[in-house]
């Protein structure tokens, strides 16, 4: 009985220091998951934790390369979704806008599986109950929806990020690629790729690099 509870309390602190070591790896995202990924991985874990500590059929030592494979995997994908953008779009999806000057998009909400009743829902909670009021809204890779308000000042739109032109967002503030790419250049940046993110705010162009 002894060994029995050696061995469970063994296997808890593997996990455990597996967890921090891929937490500390990877990043915190996994806390507060905002993406398909990091939600994945924490399922995963549970699921290899919750199904092997109890098993006498799992020793220690394959338990703990069942966890060296696990974490293997997570830091491969967690490279391939930073590194490479189709992988980030096939896994993780990508932000969506259902609402564009006041005016709902039935065909982007069922992409992303909502009801009318689903978007009325998380409107409301946000204190909105009339399309009109919306000046644009867009669900997030988590399911989060963001809203800005008619009338409100402009946010700090993320006109690139990854070194990704993002269109969607240009054409909502009336810009296009070949103007932003004009712009970049007279501020010294000729390589998109090399931009982590640019911010368009009141007429300007706020850009960080690698």
């Amino acid at each position: 009985m002894t060994s029995f509870y050696l061995t469970v309390a063994i296997k808890l602190a593997l996990g455990l220091i597996s967890l921090v070591f891929v937490i500390n790896l990877t990043g915190k995202g996994n806390l507060a998951p905002s993406s398909a990924t990091d939600q994945v991985q924490n399922f995963v874990l549970g699921g290899i934790i919750g199904g092997t500590i109890y098993s006498s059929n799992v020793s220690i030592l394959q338990y703990f390369v069942i966890l060296i494979i696990w974490t293997i995997l997570i830091l491969l994908l967690k490279w391939l979704n930073t590194n490479i953008r189709f992988i980030k779009h096939l896994i993780d999806g990508k932000p969506t806008v259902i609402i564009k000057h006041g005016q709902l998009d039935p065909e982007a909400c069922r992409s992303k599986g909502l009801s009318a009743s689903d978007v009325a829902l998380k409107l409301r909670s946000q204190g909105i109950f009339q399309l009109k009021e919306v000046k644009r809204a867009v669900i997030e890779q988590n399911g989060q929806l963001i809203v800005v308000r008619a009338g409100d000042e402009n946010p700090k739109y993320p006109i690139v990020t990854d070194g990704v032109v993002q269109l969607e967002i240009l054409d909502s503030i009336g810009k296009s690629e070949a103007w932003l790419n004009d712009e970049l250049t007279k501020m010294g940046y000729d390589n998109i790729s090399d931009i982590f993110i640019a911010e368009y705010d009141k007429g300007n162009i706020n850009v960080v690099t690698y």
